[in-house]
Formats: structure tokens, C-alpha cells, sequence
């Protein structure tokens, strides 16, 4: 049981900002473990449409806003208001964490950690021999490159559907150091792709609650994934995905979103609080309880 939160005139400020932003799972994982490190904390939403986006930051500090999360749509309009983008944060060319340092907003991006943090704690393998797959051009797929590249995968293959958009993703690194860590395909490369691969990756919305029957790969594309390789779904709703659900019947090995989801959330508090231990524990088993989901065995 967490302990009944008091709200005082101490209590500081953290929150998440995004539109829409009712969806957002990070208040309860953030409250909860507010509370058990027994902190007069408080984590709330913020719905900020795009057009507002910079008087809303402008408040944040008028009100002494202690640090926030970024989610869709702001992740990269949020640069030009920072006074600080950290190094990986600028590789990527998103922010998903912000916090107030000697009076200034200081943008980084914990989504990277949170992606590979699955992959470290339980497969230990020799990435410099691995080929990774990546799926979808967007912002989730950013912080999926630098994660891989960070992990030192041989290759690095991001599948887009829309060429305009692919050729757009790819010159987007043009200045970055990750540049030339990866290389785009169009969806029709796939087939030779997939028998490759060692991590596929989804970062497309495909087969997200409520559309739960869809799946970004048909039964035909995912039936060449080795037996072994790990099948990576950003998504944690539903638990599988379809997506996961195929790969599994091929013998991948299976990743949900939901990791990735508590283990950004931890970097960012280990931020906001300057503390090395935050529960992450209690952060996942709150999401597990929000969700209805039991621990899988």
C-alpha cells in the first residue's frame, strides 16, 4: 500500500506535458514511487497544444516547476526553449525530460536508457555482431538508433513506408555524430531485411489499443525472422501485441514497450531528484496494476 499523499505548501512541482496527454501512464508511476521515497512531490499531466508550447514553459518557471516529461507532439518543437540540449539529446534531435538547473531549462532524452535497459540486464551478447531492424521513421525510432548504435550493433536498418518521409529522417542526422551509423530502406526491402535480423524493432503506432488485430508486418514478412532473434514492440497495450504475438510463434525472443516505459520514467527522476536510487520496482508494478496485467511468468 502507498502511503496517503498530503499536498502542502512545500510540495513541489513535476509533471508531463504532451497533447493529448490523458493517455499518459507516467503519473502513476511517478506518484507512486513519489511516495514511497516519502518526498513532498507532486506529478501531474499538462495538456499543451502545440501553439502554447512557449508561454506554457514560461509559466513553468514562474511557478517553479522542478522538471517535467515530454511527450507527442513536443519532444523536438520543446528545443528552441531550453538554454541546454544534453550530448545525447542532441544526437537524437528530441528531449523527452526537462529540468530546471541554476535557473535555466535543461533539455536530455532518457528514452535511450530506457530502450536498452531491457536489452543489458538479460541478454548479454556480443551486439558488435548483430544486425538490428528498426521499423518506422518517427520520433521513437531516434532514440532507437542512438540506442543501438550505443550498444554497437555491425548494422543498423530503419524501414519507413513513406519514401519522402524516409529521405527526410535520414537527413534530419545530417549533422549529428550517428549519421553514418545507419541506413534507410523502403518497406519493400523488408524480405531481405528480416532474415537478419537479430532485433526487430517496432516503433510505428500499429496494433496500439484499440486497433489491437494490427499488426505493422503480415504473417508472410514475419514468418523469415529467425528463430531466436528478439522481437522489440514499443507498445505495451495490448500485452502482446500482434506484432509480438507472430514473433513469438517464430521463436523470437519478446519485449514489450513497458520496460522501456518505467526505466525512461526512472532515469528522469534520478534526474529531477539528484539521487542515484528511485524505486523502480514500485514503478512497475504500479503500471502492471493500473493495466490489469499480472507479472508474466
Amino acid at each position: 500500500m502507498t502511503k496517503e499523499r498530503l499536498i502542502t505548501g512545500k510540495t513541489k512541482l513535476l509533471g508531463v506535458i504532451g497533447h493529448p496527454v490523458e493517455h499518459s501512464l507516467s503519473p502513476v508511476m511517478h506518484n507512486v514511487a513519489l511516495a514511497e521515497l516519502g518526498l513532498d512531490y507532486v506529478y501531474l499531466p499538462f495538456p499543451i497544444e502545440p501553439q502554447n508550447l512557449e508561454t506554457a514553459i514560461a509559466g513553468f518557471a514562474a511557478v517553479g516547476v522542478v522538471g517535467f516529461s515530454i511527450t507527442i507532439p513536443h519532444k523536438q518543437a520543446i528545443l528552441p526553449f531550453l538554454s541546454e540540449i544534453t550530448p545525447v539529446a542532441q544526437a537524437i534531435g528530441a528531449v523527452n525530460t526537462v529540468s530546471r538547473q541554476n535557473h535555466q531549462w535543461v533539455g536530455t532524452n532518457t528514452d535511450v536508457e530506457g530502450f536498452i535497459a531491457p536489452l543489458q540486464t538479460t541478454y548479454h551478447q556480443d551486439w558488435g555482431q548483430k544486425v538490428a531492424v528498426i521499423l518506422g521513421n518517427g520520433g521513437a525510432a531516434r532514440a532507437v538508433v542512438a540506442g543501438c548504435t550505443q550498444l554497437g550493433f555491425a548494422e543498423i536498418h530503419v524501414v519507413g513506408r513513406n519514401v519522402q518521409k524516409l529521405q527526410e529522417f535520414r537527413h534530419s542526422w545530417d549533422n549529428s555524430p550517428l549519421s553514418d551509423k545507419f541506413q534507410v530502406h523502403q518497406w519493400q526491402e523488408l524480405p531481405n531485411l528480416i532474415p537478419q535480423a537479430d532485433l526487430l524493432v517496432n516503433t510505428t503506432p500499429i496494433g496500439m489499443y484499440p486497433k489491437v488485430e494490427y499488426s505493422p508486418l503480415s504473417a508472410e514478412e514475419m514468418a523469415h525472422l529467425p528463430s531466436g532473434a528478439i522481437a522489440y514492440d514499443l507498445i505495451y497495450i495490448p500485452k502482446p501485441t500482434q506484432f509480438l504475438q507472430q514473433a513469438e510463434k517464430q521463436g523470437a525472443i519478446a519485449i514489450d514497450g513497458l520496460e522501456m516505459l518505467v526505466q525512461q520514467g526512472a532515469a528522469a527522476l534520478k534526474i529531477w531528484l539528484h539521487q542515484e536510487k528511485v524505486p523502480v520496482d514500485a514503478m512497475r508494478q504500479a503500471l502492471q496494476n493500473h493495466l490489469g496485467i499480472g507479472e508474466r511468468g
